[in-house]
């Protein structure tokens, strides 16, 4: 495989060259470059949203009728549909996923659309009760140039659920991908075009994040933005946003626990552990890193999750039996490496995986074993900062107030799962829990139609749901005068 000719970004609706420097997009599972991009330069920000600006104010997409924008969402969903298999394998390529986990993602995306146009054509105002003689409403108007800002680790699906209801809602969109995969957003922007999205409503740039994000976020005609990313870089546009009075949706890091009770059913909740940790090689802000196993199942737990985890099959991510593919860059395997050293130097002890595969088909890619390690506390660093990979720290409890108050101490609270078969006792427990997200007896499981979100450092704002298009929108009252006599001030 190998990038012959420079891939164009998407500037406004017109496709060539960024005006910046020439970097590759390199396939995780190889090193080799799957495309070769210019990125965009700080002109090319302002071009894009300067377009973007007046497509918004003069292409008609905004005043279009809400059924009228739904159906161009619609024709998204199906291209997508009839894509799906093209688009997962250049997912694949672009971030080294799994085939059939890039395929689940195609078709979240494919969704998400459908969702949104459904959203968008049932969307009321409200007619709020009179206190005078005039009738009063609340009404919802799209805001301008939105900017999305996503992540590498499941590109399709995060374009999606910031374009889908920005479009919808009337918007017109600045997507900045990660610099290493942005192959994806690329093609949605195809499929805007060809479904009718007016030109310059839809633009990609590609590009550092500190470079590109930044000029979009500080832009001053950019009047929302939607990032899934790290929390450092969250608190910085927190900041360049409140100087700008401009909301923010982050959707930030993670350290979330898994709970295992001792009436856990064990098979159950290996499995949902597995998954939870380790699917996506662990690249997930939910990832379930943090294991609390009652102490009196903890051996035969851990014991059946140390023999499944063994089985978990590493390779080839175009290769459908594949569970686990490549990290996303050797650069960032090795903080992953330096994460599991740091663990075993704080007292843990290595159960399972902790470095590369020895597989020789496996050597020029980015892969990493899944691993166990116990022996930790809940204040180490392993077991407080995000590690962004397949490591799963374990450890014990016996009493389920203490437990609580380890469970939440974390910077972060954005996810959390609960095994165990009273359901009363999952409800209390899941109810205490600081988390925007808890699963009961599963685990990893998201949909379109329920809000997600974090608390804490784990973001602000919510994405999905019915009135997820509301985040895009800004709300007007309007007065109707129903008086017969002139307002008396002015007599």
């Amino acid at each position: 495989m190998s990038a012959t000719q420079v891939t164009p970004i998407c500037i406004a609706g017109t496709w060539r060259p960024g005006s910046g420097a020439a970097y590759d997009s390199l396939y995780p599972a190889t090193g080799e470059p799957v495309a070769t991009l210019r990125a965009a330069s700080l002109d090319d920000v302002d071009e894009a949203v300067t377009r973007a600006d007046q497509a918004f104010r003069t292409s008609g997409w905004a005043r279009l009728k809400a059924h009228e924008r739904a159906a161009v969402l619609w024709r998204i969903a199906s291209t997508i549909r009839e894509r799906s298999e093209e688009l997962a394998r250049r997912q694949t390529l672009d971030n080294g996923k799994p085939i059939q986990e890039t395929r689940a993602l195609v078709q979240s995306a494919a969704g998400t659309f459908q969702f949104f146009a459904a959203a968008c054509e049932t969307l009321e105002g409200t007619l709020t009760p009179a206190r005078g003689e005039y009738m009063t409403m609340s009404v919802h108007e799209p805001m301008g140039v939105v900017a999305a800002i996503t992540p590498w680790n499941s590109p399709i699906a995060s374009e999606a659920q910031k374009l889908a209801p920005a479009l919808a809602a009337g918007n017109a969109v600045v997507i900045k991908p990660a610099e290493v995969t942005p192959l994806l957003a690329l093609e949605l922007a195809r499929i805007c075009d060809e479904c009718g999205v007016p030109q310059g409503i839809v633009s990609v740039l590609a590009g550092a994040g500190s470079v590109i994000g930044d000029a979009l976020v500080r832009h001053p005609l950019v009047r929302r933005v939607s990032f899934t990313g790290g929390t450092t870089t969250g608190r910085q546009i927190a900041h360049i946003a409140a100087d700008k009075m401009m909301p923010v949706s982050l959707e930030l890091g993670g350290k979330s626990p898994t709970i295992v009770l001792d009436d856990a059913d064990l098979e159950h909740a290996v499995a949902g552990v597995l998954y939870g940790i380790f699917s996506s090689s662990g690249e997930s802000c939910i990832a379930g890193s943090r294991l609390f196993v009652a102490r009196s199942v903890r051996e035969a737990f851990v014991e059946l999750l140390l023999r499944r985890a063994a089985t978990l099959r590493v390779g080839d991510p175009l290769d459908p039996r594949t569970q686990m593919g490549p990290l996303i860059t050797a650069r960032h395997r090795e903080s992953v490496a330096r994460y599991v050293e740091l663990g075993l130097s704080e007292g843990g002890r290595l159960l399972a995986g902790g470095r590369s595969p020895d597989d020789a088909a496996l050597a020029r890619g980015y892969y990493f074993l899944p691993t166990v390690i116990d022996g930790l506390v809940n204040s180490d660093r392993m077991c407080q900062e995000e590690i962004f990979g397949p490591v799963l720290a374990v450890m014990d409890f016996d009493d389920e107030r203490e437990l609580l108050e380890r469970a939440n101490t974390s910077s972060y609270a954005l996810a959390a799962g609960i095994w165990s078969r009273d359901y009363k006792r999952a409800w209390a427990l899941g109810r205490a829990l600081q988390a925007g997200t808890v699963w009961i007896n599963t685990y990893k499981q998201l949909s379109v139609s329920t809000p997600f979100g974090g608390f804490k450092d784990s973001g602000l704002g919510r994405e999905k749901g019915r009135l997820g298009i509301l985040e895009y929108m800004q709300q007007k009252s309007l007065y109707w005068g129903l008086n017969e006599a002139p307002l008396p001030w002015a007599n």
